[in-house]
């Protein structure tokens, strides 16, 4: 009789181990080979569906962002506006809270609240930030710092030297080295072990890097900036994966905003082209990796673009703007790798923070 109790017993054991592990979710830090785990994080500004359309339209029908099999769809609306400022909607993403329109990094109430770059870097990953715009622009700027009011640019920038963000790279020198209070930033930066450059050319060694690629804001693409956004992705993923416990990169095409403010669809979709270059360069190092994230999407719709016209076999495509402002739009996400089914389903911007929380494992 004891004989039969033991082999039930044992039973009963080995079903509850099995119902108890399918329902557990394991995370790709649990799943991983051992190597380090990444997430890169790609926002266009002001990119929604028919800005994507467009540049697809253009370009043969391909586009890198279409790669990725695992889509979702966002929602973008600030704590107190309908239609959501840059600040807000990255705060939302970058943070997990919801807050209002014209801050950055603080809660409703002007409370600073954390972000994933800053998680990421308490847990001693490696970070960079990539910016066509200047690096203490609100997109850029919600990952690391914390203002009621997301133009005090020198405020912001006095926040960045301090965050031991290994590699960035934009625009807006003049908030570092041309201050109303008389500071010197690259001096601060480079006493912090930042090498300190207007280039990638100019780069080497293995230092902490900060790029400065505009004294403001960086050309266009149209006037001769050049493939700087995807070829800093390169170069930011050859830096940051050297560190064994992983990274966090988020790399803005920041003026897809810009030129649907201007009405101005050349401007946009050589944007739109740039940006995607730049997605290009993340995926195929997603591929080849195994245990990189990444996450393609906008932070709002800018300019109600519309398709009116196109040619599929000319490449040519008429649009047309109905604002010169941001949008309510919903927005679409793309995701690759591994977890990136997690980011297919409709949901607030807010969940990009879990999300990524979860992928860690923080």
């Amino acid at each position: 009789m004891k004989k039969y109790t033991l082999l039930l017993f044992i039973l009963v054991f080995l079903i509850f181990c099995s119902k108890k592990e399918d329902n557990i979710k394991l995370n790709p830090v649990e799943e991983n080979t051992g190597k380090n785990i990444n997430i890169i994080f790609l926002i266009g500004d002001g990119m929604g569906l028919a800005q994507i359309t467009a540049a697809r339209t253009i370009n043969n029908d391909q586009l890198n962002i279409l790669r990725c099999k695992n889509i979702g769809i966002q929602s973008t609306h600030a704590a107190d506006k309908y239609i959501t400022d840059s600040g807000a909607s990255v705060t939302a993403m970058a943070c997990g809270q919801k807050t209002n329109y014209y801050t950055i990094g603080v809660d409703v109430n002007g409370n600073p609240i954390t972000s994933i770059l800053e998680l990421a870097e308490e847990h001693g990953l490696s970070t960079g930030l990539i910016t066509t715009s200047h690096i203490v622009d609100a997109t850029p700027a919600a990952f690391y710092a914390h203002q009621d009011d997301r133009f005090q640019y020198e405020q912001i920038a006095l926040e960045l030297i301090f965050k031991d963000v290994e590699f960035f790279l934009g625009g807006g020198q003049k908030y570092f080295d041309q201050r109303t209070d008389g500071l010197n930033l690259i001096d601060s930066l480079i006493s912090f072990g930042y090498l300190v450059v207007q280039s990638l050319d100019q780069l080497y060694g293995n230092n902490k890097a900060a790029i400065f690629i505009a004294e403001d804001k960086p050309l266009k693409y149209l006037e001769g900036r050049g493939d700087v956004l995807s070829n800093s992705v390169t170069v930011a993923i050859a830096r940051l994966k050297e560190n064994k416990d992983g990274f966090f990169l988020m790399v803005e095409g920041a003026q897809i905003d810009w030129a649907c403010e201007d009405n101005d669809q050349e401007y946009l979709l050589a944007e739109m082209l740039d940006f995607d270059r730049a997605v290009g360069k993340a995926l195929d190092f997603a591929e080849e990796d195994g245990n990189t994230l990444v996450i393609i999407t906008g932070d709002h719709e800018t300019g109600g673009y519309a398709l009116l016209d196109g040619d599929l076999t000319a490449n040519t495509v008429e649009g047309g703007f109905m604002t010169i402002q941001h949008t309510g739009s919903l927005v679409p996400v793309f995701a690759y790798g591994p977890g990136s089914e997690e980011f297919t389903g409709i949901y607030e911007n807010t969940e990009f923070f879990y999300k990524f929380k979860e992928y860690f494992g923080f």
